[in-house]
C-alpha cells in the first residue's frame, strides 16, 4: 500500500485522540500511523480505522521512516524530539508554542497562508486555538478592506486546559450542587501560585501574566496574528478568559477596516463565501453561534455582525470554533493535506 506513515506524538492527550480521529477522515494517503506518548502510556492500545494500534514510548527512534510527525504533547517534548524527527527525514506540524514565535518556522492556518508551508525547514507550526479562529475569520475581511485594529475577548472552554481540568470542572460542580466541599489545583494556570474554581465562574486569566500585565495566552494572540498576517502595523489586543464550558472557544471581536465601503452585509456576503467560515448571522431569529453548537465540528462560525455606533470603519463580530478540532488537531492535519497537495513532501520508502 504506497502512502505516507504518520506519527503523533501525544495520542493519549486531549487534542493527541482528536488528531487520531482527524486523521481517519483525511483525504491524503495513509500507509500506517504511529502513536506515541509518554512512558507511562506505552502498551496501552487505540482504535485507528477499527483496528487497534498500541501505543509507543517517544524515543528519537520512534521518527524512523516517518513521513509527517504530529507534535502535541508540550512544548518540552516538542523541543526535544522536533529535531529528532526531523533529522530522521519527517516534516513535525507542532501544536505547541514552541516553534511558533521561531522566524524559521512558518506558522499555518490553511485557509489564510497556505503558501507559508512552501517555506519550512522541517517544522511548520500550529497557531494557538483561539488565533486560528479569528485568522480564518478576519482573512477574508482583511483581503477586502484591511485591517487596522483588532479586539478581541475570548471566552475559551476547559478543554484547552487539558483532560484532567475538565473532569476537575465537573467534580466541582457536582459539589457545589450537592453543597460539598470542592477543590481548584489546576485553573487558571498549572504553573501559579493560586488556583479558583472554574465551575459557575469566569477567570481572566489564562497561563501565567507577564510584566506589563498581559498574560502569555493574549501575548500569543497578538504576535501570532501579526506573523500569520505579515502585517507588524495591525493594532491588536486581546483578554484572554475561561469559562466553564466543556468544548469550543467563542469569542467576541472588535475591528476597524482600513478601506471605505465595507457594511454589515458586504462582510456578511465575504463571510458567506470564505473558505472554512459557516455565516450564522440571524439576531431576528437568535440565530448566532453558540459554543455548544459548535462542538465537534471542523468549521468556524460567525455571526452577531454589527456596526459600531460611534466608529464609522468599526464593526463587531462573534466568533466561535471547537478548539480541539479547527484550533488544533483539525488544523494541524489540513496542514498535512496541504503538503500532499502542493507536492512538498514524498513517501518514505
Amino acid at each position: 500500500m504506497t502512502g505516507y506513515t504518520i506519527a503523533v506524538v501525544g495520542a493519549t492527550g486531549a487534542v493527541g485522540t482528536k488528531m487520531i480521529q482527524m486523521l481517519e477522515q483525511a483525504t491524503f494517503p495513509i500507509k500506517s500511523v504511529k502513536l506515541l506518548a509518554s512512558k507511562r502510556s506505552a502498551g496501552k492500545k487505540i482504535l485507528f480505522k477499527g483496528k487497534e494500534a498500541e501505543i509507543q514510548e517517544t524515543t528519537a527512534e520512534s521518527f524512523e521512516n516517518v513521513d509527517i510527525a504530529l507534535f502535541s504533547a508540550g512544548g518540552s517534548i516538542s523541543k526535544q524530539f522536533a529535531p529528532e524527527a526531523v533529522k530522521r527525514g519527517a516534516v513535525v506540524i507542532d501544536n505547541t508554542s514552541a516553534y511558533r514565535m521561531d522566524s524559521e518556522v512558518p506558522l499555518v492556518v490553511p485557509e489564510v497562508n497556505e503558501e507559508a508551508v512552501r517555506s519550512h525547514k522541517g517544522i511548520i507550526a500550529n497557531p494557538n486555538c483561539s488565533t486560528i479562529q479569528m485568522m480564518v475569520a478576519l482573512e477574508p475581511i482583511r483581503k477586502q478592506y484591511g485591517l487596522d485594529r483588532i479586539i478581541v475577548s475570548t471566552y475559551q472552554a476547559v478543554s484547552g486546559a487539558g483532560i484532567s481540568a475538565v473532569k476537575e470542572m465537573k467534580e466541582q460542580a457536582q459539589k457545589m450542587l450537592n453543597e460539598e466541599p470542592y477543590e481548584a489545583t489546576i485553573l487558571p494556570s498549572g504553573g501559579d501560585k493560586k488556583h479558583f474554581p472554574i465551575a459557575f465562574n469566569a477567570l481572566p486569566q489564562i497561563d501565567l501574566f507577564t510584566e506589563d500585565g498581559y498574560t502569555f495566552e493574549e501575548l500569543k494572540m497578538i504576535n501570532e496574528t501579526k506573523k500569520i498576517m505579515s502585517d507588524d502595523k495591525i493594532k491588536v489586543s486581546a483578554t484572554c478568559v475561561r469559562i466553564p464550558v466543556v468544548s469550543g472557544h467563542s469569542e467576541s471581536v472588535y475591528i476597524e477596516v482600513k478601506e471605505d465601503g465595507a457594511s454589515v452585509s458586504a462582510l456578511q456576503d465575504i463571510l458567506r463565501n470564505a473558505p472554512g467560515v459557516v455565516l450564522q448571522d440571524d439576531p431576528s431569529n437568535q440565530i448566532y453561534p453558540t459554543a455548544l453548537a459548535a462542538a465537534g465540528k471542523k468549521e468556524t462560525f460567525v455571526g452577531r455582525i454589527r456596526k459600531d455606533r460611534d466608529e464609522d470603519k468599526g464593526f463587531h463580530m462573534w466568533i466561535v470554533s471547537d478548539n480541539l478540532l479547527k484550533g488544533a488537531a483539525w488544523n494541524s492535519v489540513q496542514i498535512a493535506e496541504s503538503l500532499h497537495k502542493l507536492g512538498l513532501i514524498k513517501v518514505s520508502n
